[in-house]
């Protein structure tokens, strides 16, 4: 007995066979075609930054970010002022390792403190420490603060091109 005399006897004859393969076809195609439609509409991810302290790391992408463009100094001030993604908790004897995709270290980058520049010039590494308390100290003889935004702000040539938001929590 054939494959075709099985089919015959099973009922089905050599057309449907045919329409079922041209039904799985068409299928195929429609869910490869929705596939590519659903990849464009994606946007390119933004290289990121991490935050460590002790086993803790945050990562969080781009506040903002046109794709290595300089923002405007306006979209500067309000990525700045935009509420963290990421928050980590750390105490005054902690030190906060500081993580970036090495396309940002290729430019630069500096941190800012509640959206003030804490740094005269950008750093090229891709990861330096800084002890937590230098992020919680009170200006002016205050007293030390309990939460604390801090941003990563790629740079050059002067030109902001991302803002990456994090909040270091402190822990008594």
């Amino acid at each position: 007995m054939t494959v075709t005399d099985d089919l015959a006897v099973s009922g089905r004859a050599s057309g449907e066979l045919g329409r079922g393969k041209r039904r799985r076809a068409a299928a195929a195609v429609g869910a490869v075609a929705l596939g590519l439609v659903a990849l464009t509409a994606c946007d390119k991810p933004t290289p990121l930054a991490t935050v460590t302290v002790g086993s803790t790391t945050v990562t969080s992408e781009a506040a903002c970010y046109d794709d290595g463009n300089a923002l405007g100094n306006e979209k500067v001030a309000s990525c700045l002022k935009e509420s963290a993604g990421e928050t980590v908790k750390a105490s005054m004897e902690d030190k906060l390792r500081f993580g970036v995709d090495p396309k940002i270290a290729d430019e630069g980058w500096t941190i800012f403190i509640n959206g003030q520049p804490a740094e005269q010039e950008p750093n090229k590494k891709t990861y330096r420490t800084i002890p937590a308390s230098a992020f919680f100290a009170g200006g002016q003889g205050g007293g030390a603060t309990a939460k604390t935004q801090v941003s990563i702000v790629e740079v050059s040539t002067g030109k902001a091109l991302g803002v990456w938001n994090f909040s270091i929590e402190r822990e008594s």
